[in-house]
């Protein structure tokens, strides 16, 4: 057993503090096992130098020890919890303040060292408390003008031919840099890093100019996973570069000739006048030509296939962009820890069955030895619609293929490898760019998606590396236990710590001004600080001045309702300009009870899936109250979400958007449109429409079923705000019923650019997540006799209707007004309050000036054409877009005797002549 050694620590200017002397001694054997107390809880916390926090319990005597090679031991004294430490940690305002004895100078070596607090109570029983310092950290390095947060060459750098390396790693007790040649071979030159005391970084300058070679540092460190001292190696979390599957960082400048494509330096900007211009198209890397056969096999699901001429694909996008689409939005491409780079030790839909069952020997699929040397894709494709096999084989493969949506953060600043045809070194940056030019050249804005409120793992798991560098500083803990908080679905970090914070904003800064990413979409927003937000913005602002940022707001885990910090929620982002997802439409219009199983989804309609207008079997006596309040969350969704939108809801009162309920909370939050993204499909849950195949009537026809689906993206694509599609949902896109399609590869995630499927029906969704509905799906399947499986014609359809609905949006300003007062003055709601006319929605839209033009929108979510009763009518036409488009039906919305008149199941936009 190592000896300890005890110190003693001051409080100064604590209320209730008094002097302590006389308290340092030696610690007993008892206090020496007391490191590996396996009883300890993790609940005190050092948030500065003089004080320490602890809940509050019925003890006599409190001690801090602190391990190392001179056992000594601090007597703490209870305090007053200052009034300020309870307002900025209010979820640790109930714990009672201990104060140390004396001020001491070598509180920085202390905090590489293993720390306990153990307390008596009157019978003289211990109880033992681990330290949670993360806090102190900041203060000590982070508080000053010149420390750690300033710093602007953490990584690996280059200048005037000399390369440098620096790691932030304040609680090392020694870090070695490891330089590898530029072919990885070994063995790897190892050299001392020197240590800041002012800023707790690592560094060594080399003498000469290392770019292209590779690296990681050796760090030994007091890890709390283990209790003990960790000599570990790890990647650079400031890599720009990395060898394939991230085992070595490579020094690299991202402005050197050699990481760029032909062409990067001279492209041109996508500028658009005001974030209010954007239609974000949601895409998958992966998904976006993996089933693509135009494409050479080599370029499918990879970066590449952004940059092909005439793929179906890019054909596809060149359509959309026609229609109005400018931006397109990407799933997570930075590297990630889930999927397999290496390209010949992965499994695809075209490896065997045969190759399958070597790698899973407990398949029962694998018991049929004839279909060996079929190709797995082949397999699935023999397979009964309704059956089993698909989802176990896709089940099968998931822990060998190269497949994931990619929230899975492993290094925050470098492109992922499995997108790249090579993702060793600087091909994996040469190829991520060439695809953001291409689309830039194709006239799209490039926004990334990107996942700061988790890392995939922690601790010692394999691709941990913030955890392994700075133990418990990174990661958000439990206040009494110390675990990793993992609400979010992973190792939540902690961007409310100052480092973490930086991490985040130097990577965005990356993406923007090295990357010319135009935007960002952050998951789980909400877990991470407002103020931290806002600062990232500024900070990315600075490089290019019309980024947007915009995420998910959801309030929920161990940050909610602000109790660690005010967050970068719904509520509280109103007027700040940075949007977040909007559930109010969404659940309007698709119905809630997104975690419902089996016959409560079914239950579950909304305004888009039949609610009053198209009862099913379980919904014949609706709840009207419900419908009512749907209807009015609609029309507050459809102005922007505004908080202050002024509206006559269902029971006849005058309120605004904040007194419509959802919930517990108000439907309007928003203080400006951009604050609103407005959507009704995502990579999220069921597809459009699969949710719409779960509730609608067994016995409704496949041109209804295609025309509320249509009407449903129309509420997303006319509402004041920012429209957001899901890929293929425009071609009726389906995952066979498949809620969480994250890992479970190119069969459930297929999309047809070609129109001719639309993937739905081709096996029982994966037993993980939906087993509870194979039940409802068989049903479903069975009684809808086909009307739920659209032909290409269907297909063709929506996608024409899609962009007629994207082009009036585009080519009328009046749907992207700038302001919550302009929406206020110009939007307005008919056939609202006690007796509106069930099914119909009517949104008006006056024109300001000569750029707009005035409109009318009906909404008609009934089955049977409807007249509404408007007296200026005969002033409106049909809008030229449409009365030219593709849908017949239209041929029937007249606007005259005072009433306009629209087709059943139908979005109608009327324009003043």
């Amino acid at each position: 057993m190592k000896k300890l050694s005890v110190v003693m620590l001051g409080i100064l200017g604590v209320t209730g503090c008094m002097s302590l002397s006389n308290q340092v001694s030696q610690p007993s054997l008892d206090d020496a096992s007391s490191f590996i107390q396996p009883s300890a809880d993790f609940a005190g916390h050092w948030l500065t130098p003089q004080l320490i926090l602890l809940p509050k319990r019925d003890t006599v005597t409190s001690t801090l020890l602190v391990g190392g090679d001179k056992p000594q031991s601090v007597s703490l004294k209870k305090v007053n919890l200052p009034i300020d430490i309870a307002k900025r940690f209010p979820h640790l305002s109930d714990f009672q303040g201990y104060s140390l004895s004396q001020p001491t100078q070598h509180i920085k070596q202390w905090l590489t060292q293993p720390l306990l607090i153990k307390q008596l109570d009157n019978q003289q029983q211990a109880s033992f408390s681990r330290v949670q310092f993360g806090n102190l950290l900041d203060v000590l390095y982070t508080s000053g003008s010149q420390d750690a947060n300033e710093l602007t060459d953490l990584g690996s750098t280059t200048s005037n031919g000399k390369t440098q390396f620096k790691l932030w790693a304040p609680t090392a007790q020694q870090v070695s840099v490891l330089i590898y040649d530029k072919e990885q071979s070994g063995p790897a030159q190892q050299i001392k890093m020197h240590f800041d005391d002012q800023t707790g970084a690592w560094t060594f300058r080399d003498g000469k100019d290392l770019s292209g070679h590779y690296y990681q540092y050796q760090i030994s460190v007091y890890h709390p996973a283990s209790k003990k001292v960790e000599t570990l190696t790890i990647s650079d979390p400031y890599s720009l570069s990395l060898s394939a599957n991230s085992k070595l960082s490579q020094v690299v400048a991202l402005d050197s000739k050699r990481t760029k494509p032909k062409g990067w330096d001279d492209q041109q900007d996508v500028a658009i006048a005001s974030p209010l211009d954007n239609i974000f198209y949601e895409t998958h890397i992966r998904d976006f030509s993996a089933s693509d056969n135009s494409l050479p096999q080599s370029q499918q699901g990879k970066y590449a296939a952004f940059s092909a001429k005439n793929s179906d694909g890019i054909s596809h996008l060149k359509s959309l962009k026609q229609a109005g689409i400018n931006t397109i939005h990407l799933l997570p491409a930075f590297d990630i820890g889930t999927v397999n780079e290496d390209k010949t030790t992965v499994l695809s839909l075209d490896s065997t069955m045969g190759q399958l069952c070597q790698l899973n020997t407990t398949l029962a699929q694998c018991n049929d030895t004839k279909f060996n040397q079929v190709s797995i894709n082949e397999y699935l494709k023999k397979q009964s619609p309704l059956s089993e096999n698909q989802q176990a084989v896709v089940s099968a493969m998931r822990e060998f293929d190269d497949y994931n949506w990619g929230y899975d953060p492993y290094h925050y600043a470098v492109p992922e490898g499995s997108y790249a045809a090579n993702p060793d070194g600087i091909s994996r940056i040469k190829e991520f760019r060439h695809m953001v030019m291409s689309l830039h050249d194709l006239g799209f804005r490039v926004v990334m998606d990107v996942v700061y409120n988790h890392t995939h793992q922690a601790g010692l798991s394999k691709t941990a590396v913030l955890d392994k560098i700075v133990p418990n500083y990174y990661h958000r803990l439990d206040p009494i236990t110390g675990k990793v908080a993992q609400s979010t679905c992973c190792d939540n970090t902690a961007t409310e710590r100052v480092m973490m914070e930086k991490l985040m904003v130097d990577s965005l800064v990356v993406w923007a001004r090295d990357y010319k990413i135009d935007g960002f979409r952050f998951d789980l927003m909400a877990h991470q600080p407002k103020d931290a937000m806002l600062r990232a913005r500024d900070a990315v602002w600075a490089v290019d001045s019309d980024n947007y940022f915009y995420g998910e707001g959801w309030n929920f885990g161990e940050v909610a309702n602000n109790q660690r910090f005010v967050q970068a929620s719904q509520l509280e982002l109103g007027g700040t300009g940075i949007g977040t997802f909007t559930d109010r439409l969404r659940d309007a219009v698709r119905g809630g009870a997104f975690n419902a199983t089996a016959q409560d989804i079914r239950k579950s309609q909304g305004i888009g899936s039949g609610l009053v207008t198209s009862p099913n079997e379980l919904t014949q006596t609706p709840n009207h109250a419900d419908y009512l309040q749907k209807m009015d969350q609609l029309r507050i969704g459809l102005a922007g979400n505004l908080r202050h939108f002024p509206l006559t809801n269902a029971q006849g009162e005058q309120v605004t958007g904040e007194e419509v309920p959802y919930g517990g909370q108000p439907t309007g939050y928003a203080e400006t449109p951009s604050d609103t993204i407005n959507y009704v499909s995502k990579h999220d849950n069921q597809t459009l429409w699969d949710n719409n195949q779960y509730r609608l009537p067994f016995a409704m026809s496949t041109t209804d079923r295609v025309r509320i689906h249509n009407q449903s993206l129309s509420y997303a694509v006319l509402a004041q705000g920012i429209p957001f599609i899901h890929m293929g949902s425009e071609l009726l896109r389906s995952k066979s019923f498949l809620r969480d399609s994250y890992d479970y590869g190119d069969w459930f995630n297929s999309v047809d650019f070609t129109k001719q499927t639309n993937n739905y029906n081709v096996g029982l969704p994966p037993a993980e997540k939906d087993a509870a509905n194979w039940a409802l799906i068989k049903t479903l399947i069975a009684k809808n006799k086909g009307r739920d499986t659209p032909q290409a014609k269907d297909i063709a359809f929506a996608d024409a209707v899609f962009k007629e609905f994207v082009k009036i949006r585009m080519t009328n300003p009046i749907f992207r007004l700038q302001s919550a007062d302009e929406i206020i003055n110009q939007v307005s709601f008919l056939n609202t309050g006690k007796e509106q006319q069930p099914g119909i929605i009517a949104m008006q839209l006056k024109a300001a000036d000569t750029a707009q033009q005035s409109v009318v929108v009906v909404f008609n979510a009934n089955e049977t054409r409807q007249s509404l009763p408007f007296k200026n009518a005969n002033n409106y036409k049909l809008h030229p877009v449409q009365s030219a488009g593709v849908d017949r039906a239209l041929k029937q919305a007249s606007a005259k005797h005072g009433k306009f008149t629209v087709p059943a199941l139908s979005t109608v936009i009327f324009v003043k002549k």
